[in-house]
This record gives C-alpha cells, sequence and structure tokens, in this order.
C-alpha cells in the first residue's frame, strides 16, 4: 500500500512577519536604487558578433550525429536518476561534474534531482560547443568569435548561477530564512550603482597604507606620468638602474602589492635601483595623448634616469601593452642611432606580433570600434569601468558567475583580496590611443611590419632591435597568450632569453621566492617555435624572479654606493611627493 500523501505545515504567523518583512525590504532596496540612480549605468561591452548565416552551411550528417549522441547520453541520466542503468557514469558525465569546481559540493552528487541538472548541463554544454566545430562556410575568425559567444552563453546558464537550482542557495536560504538573498541584492544593487562588479572588500586596502608601501618619493612628473625612484635597501648598488614601465590600463602598485608580494620591494633589496612610472588615469588633459606621447615618455623618464645618475644606460621593463610600446621605444631609439641608452629590455607577458592574440582579437570589429567611440565621445577618454569588464568577459566563469553565485545568491561578504583590489581599481584610457591600439595592433598588426608605424615622424622596425632582450611568458595566460609573447623572438636581432612562467597574467609575473610556487621552464638550445622550445626546456621549481637576476646582473656595470643621487631628492631632482604619488590615487 502506497505511503499516504503528507501535506507540508502551514508558516507559522512569526514566519510570515519575517519573509514579509523580507520582501518589503527588498522592494525598498530597489525603489532607492531605482530613485538614486535614474539616468545613471555604464554599458557592458558588446559580445563579438555573431557569424549566424554560416549556420545554414552546418554538415547535416555531424549535426544528425550530434543529436543521436545527446538524446543516448540525455537518456543515460535520466535511468541513472531512476536507478535502472549507470550508462551515465560509464559516459564520463558524473566524473566531469565531479572534476568541475562549480559541482563539487556533496550536495550536488547527494540529490538526485541536482546530479541530474548538473550533468544534463554538462551535457548540454559539452554538445554546444562541439556544435561549433560542426559549422560549415565561416574562417577561423568567424568561428572563434562564435566559440567566444557560446562559451559566454554556456557559463552564463549554469545552474549554479541561479537559486532554484543551485542546492547551495536553497539550503542556505532556508537557514538564514532569506537573508542572504536581501542580502545578494544589497551586493547587487551597490554594484549596479558603481557600475562595475565588486571583487574584494574596498574598505581593506588604502592605497599607500597597506599596499604600495615601498618607500620612495617621486622625483618627475609630467602631465601624463610622474615618476618614482625607490629608497635603497643596501650600501651598495648596481650601477645600471631599473626603470619599469607598467601598463597604463592598469595601476602600478600591482608590483608593489604589499612587502611579500612586491617585485619593487624584492629588486632594492638584491641591490637595484629602481625607478617606476606611474601613469595618469586618463581626464580631459590627456585626452588627446597617442602612441607618440607614451614612447615619448619612455624615452624622457630613460633619459631623466639617465641624466640624474649620470650613467649611461638603464634596464628598462616594460609589462603588458607597456611591453609592447617598449618595443617600439626600442626601434625608435635604434632608428636614432640611440640604443646604447638600454642596457637590457625586459618583456613581461607582453606582445609585439598580434595574429595570435587571443580572445581579445574578437573585440576589434567595427561594432566594438564603434561602441567605444559612442562611449568616449563627449569627453575624449574611455572609462576604465569599459576595460574591467572587457577583461572580466574573457574569463567570465572565474571573475563574473563565481562572484553572482557567492555575493549576490549566497550573500557573501566580500574577501579582502588585495590582487582583486588592485584588478577593480579601474583606470580611464585616451579614447583616441585606445581605438588605435586596437585597430593598428590587435586588428592590423603594424608594430610588426617594416615601416608599419611612423613614431614621432619616425618610421620603426622592430627587425632592427639589438638591445638584449629577457621575455617572460604565462603559460596559463588568457591576456598574453604565451604562443604570441613568443613572437617576439621572431623579430628582435640581439640575444634573447625566453622564460615560460607557471600561472597567468599576474601570478606568474608576481611570484616572490619567498611563496616557493609554480615553476619556470629555459630552453638555451636554439627553438623556432614555442613547442620547439617546451620539449627541450628544463623546468625549474618556483619563481623566475633570481633567474632574471642573474641575467640583469650580467649587464650591471658593475657596482656604486647607494649615497648622494642613488638617495631619492639627494640628486639634481629634489622630491616632490612621497611615494606612491598623487597619480595613482586619482580616480
Amino acid at each position: 500500500m502506497a505511503d499516504p500523501i503528507t501535506t507540508p505545515p502551514l508558516p507559522t504567523l512569526e514566519e510570515m512577519q519575517h519573509w514579509t518583512g523580507v520582501m518589503g525590504r527588498a522592494q525598498q532596496l530597489m525603489m532607492e536604487h531605482l530613485a538614486h540612480n535614474a539616468g545613471k549605468g555604464i554599458p557592458l561591452p558588446p559580445s563579438p558578433s555573431l557569424p549566424w548565416p554560416g549556420m545554414a552551411f552546418a554538415d547535416p550528417a555531424r549535426i544528425a550525429e550530434a543529436q543521436v549522441d545527446l538524446w543516448t547520453e540525455g537518456l543515460g541520466i535520466w535511468q541513472r536518476a531512476l536507478g535502472v542503468s549507470a550508462h551515465a557514469e560509464a559516459s564520463g558525465l558524473a566524473a566531469k561534474a565531479d572534476s568541475d569546481r562549480r559541482f563539487n559540493a556533496p550536495q550536488w552528487r547527494d540529490n538526485p534531482l541536482f546530479d541530474m541538472i548538473r550533468q544534463s548541463y554538462i551535457l548540454v554544454s559539452e554538445r554546444l560547443l562541439g556544435g561549433v566545430d560542426a559549422i560549415e562556410g565561416i574562417d577561423d575568425r568567424q568561428r572563434e568569435k562564435l566559440r567566444f559567444v557560446t562559451r559566454a552563453f554556456v557559463d552564463a546558464m549554469s545552474p549554479s548561477n541561479f537559486a532554484l537550482t543551485n542546492p547551495l542557495v536553497l539550503e542556505k536560504t532556508l537557514e538564514t530564512k532569506g537573508e542572504n538573498l536581501l542580502k545578494g541584492l544589497e551586493h547587487m544593487l551597490a554594484d549596479l550603482s558603481r557600475g562595475q562588479l565588486t571583487h574584494s572588500d574596498s574598505s581593506a586596502f588604502e592605497v599607500g597604507r597597506n599596499i604600495a608601501t615601498t618607500p620612495g618619493k617621486v622625483i618627475y612628473e609630467t602631465p601624463l606620468y610622474q615618476l618614482i625612484q625607490y629608497d635603497p635597501a643596501t650600501k651598495t648598488v648596481q650601477a645600471n638602474p631599473v626603470l619599469i614601465f607598467p601598463p597604463w590600463i592598469n595601476r602600478f602598485y600591482i608590483l608593489d602589492l604589499n612587502p611579500k608580494k612586491s617585485f619593487i620591494r624584492w629588486a632594492v633589496e638584491q641591490g637595484l635601483t629602481v625607478f617606476m612610472v606611474s601613469w595618469k588615469s586618463a581626464d580631459e588633459s590627456i585626452a588627446d595623448a597617442t602612441m607618440d606621447d607614451y614612447v615619448g615618455a619612455q624615452v624622457e623618464a630613460i633619459d631623466v634616469v639617465r641624466d640624474l645618475l649620470d650613467v649611461e644606460q638603464v634596464h628598462a621593463i616594460g609589462y603588458c601593452v607597456a611591453g609592447t610600446t617598449l618595443a617600439a621605444t626600442l626601434a625608435l631609439l635604434e632608428a636614432r642611432d640611440q640604443a646604447g641608452k638600454v642596457a637590457s629590455a625586459t618583456f613581461l607577458t607582453a606582445q609585439v606580433d598580434f595574429s595570435e592574440a587571443g580572445d581579445l582579437n574578437l573585440f576589434t570589429g567595427d561594432e566594438q570600434m564603434e561602441l567605444i567611440r559612442q562611449l568616449s565621445a563627449e569627453k575624449g577618454y574611455l572609462d576604465g569601468r569599459y576595460m574591467a569588464a572587457t577583461f572580466n568577459l574573457l574569463r567570465g566563469r572565474d571573475l563574473i558567475w563565481n562572484y553572482v553565485t557567492n555575493n549576490y545568491l549566497l550573500g557573501e561578504d566580500y574577501p579582502p583580496f588585495d590582487l582583486l583590489h588592485w584588478n577593480g581599481d579601474t583606470t580611464n584610457l585616451p579614447a583616441g590611443w585606445h581605438q588605435a591600439y586596437l585597430k593598428d595592433l590587435y586588428r592590423d598588426n603594424k608594430l610588426v611590419q617594416p615601416g608599419g608605424l611612423v613614431v614621432d615622424g619616425t618610421p620603426i622596425h622592430l627587425g632592427k632591435v639589438k638591445t638584449p632582450a629577457y621575455i617572460q611568458a604565462g603559460r596559463e595566460d588568457h591576456i598574453a597568450p604565451p604562443q604570441s609573447v613568443w613572437k617576439i623572438t621572431h623579430h628582435f636581432q640581439g640575444p634573447l632569453r625566453f622564460v615560460l612562467a607557471g600561472s597567468g597574467h599576474i601570478a606568474g609575473v608576481v611570484n616572490p621566492p619567498e611563496a616557493g610556487k609554480y615553476q619556470y621552464w629555459t630552453n638555451d638550445a636554439p627553438a623556432t617555435t614555442l613547442a620547439e622550445f617546451i620539449e627541450g626546456a628544463r623546468e625549474t621549481r618556483g619563481s623566475w624572479w633570481p633567474d632574471w637576476l642573474a641575467w640583469v646582473g650580467a649587464r650591471s656595470g658593475g657596482t656604486v654606493p647607494a649615497k648622494g643621487a642613488r638617495m631619492p631628492g639627494k640628486g639634481r631632482r629634489k622630491a616632490i611627493e612621497d611615494a606612491p604619488g598623487r597619480y595613482v590615487k586619482t580616480p
């Protein structure tokens, strides 16, 4: 005899009052948000345009085969859920779902309903992504666009992103009586007000107080940048100083997060005289800045340091996009017979040849260019939140949907994470320069064309650069893919050392030796491709920083006492203010 159907107990008056109060507070929050932010907001970057006409040229046989596979494996999931068959586990779907960190909580496995939901999602996701390869009649670039948009759609539709299909959210909602959703709503409305997704507790960090604290002085400034000189930490220092050019799309303190992670502090402790350029976040005063201005700033900073310390050469470091312009700077100096000003150049996750530049290349179409123009037409500069949203899209699962689940649905507090704080500290960009960078470099790849770019009236040619170069790439870099960074070796003519570091665009660079994390690969034998380099590479555990120090030290020019002009503000350039300076704090 079947068990009698039981009716769940009615909620008590106290419970009804609580839930009514939760809904009332939610409505009040939304009304206050709408009243305060009427007419405000920032549009999200557009996804790459889709080649939908090409869908008509898909191979019918391949589509039919995919549909049969989808039906067969889907039936297996239902059979397993009903206890009829273990076909789904045999197909590997359960194992794939278990390895996906979105679904690794036991609640996803222990409940048959949610186990079926997650496996069904994995199955459909694989079929959607695999279907991109079944489309015929489109070129490789269109296929990559479609794959990117499909992956973004698949990540967005994960059952972990929705309250009713996420067992953890349902548990938390019952446990807190809806307070998690109310707190998550507060988080979401706050993010909508500021036009940016929050990743870290913004109150936990302050530039100059507990991040960017390496002591030094601003000793030179222009409307475009400030030049910081850091206090020496040793009695003697290498004669040739180090001048760092950080990316102007971010704040420089990624290299000075805290004393344990700071590349700057570590470098001065190794006996190097270190200078840092701090770019100004764009406003109307520098809205017309172009490549000439940024390359000219690098040349000027090199001359300021040489004059201040009375040295012939500096070691230059270019990180990411600043490494790209450093390559142009070296080519300009070579064309003007001034290449001797730079003893060596270090490129950190920097690209010069954009023929394999990764997913960012998908954002250089006419539609994206037109949107950038519209967003920046009024003031002449692009709001940095646009770039932040674009980079978040490149890793949507980690940088968007993970926070939707944790902070909006589960209502968790933001963690105090210095790297994520830096990631959200956006920088505005001169609109014309930003568009030219995307068009001339990413889309048209002019930097590697002899005479393809003219800087300050001088045609440049990377193939003539003979400056010794240390080239670092991140094995898992999604912004500057290692195969793209490798292409520098195809263009420079001087002695090169290529190092492939573990991890990605940030952690692969900011990896202090004390942390004992990751590894790097080197190969002293000639290699024409990255695959050939990797095949014969030697792995070394830990940070690549000591390897770089030894390479730079061989070109140090000897040592000198750390006094006089080696002390910030004691030479011909007097201190303007303490590091980290005003520009890094400018919105």
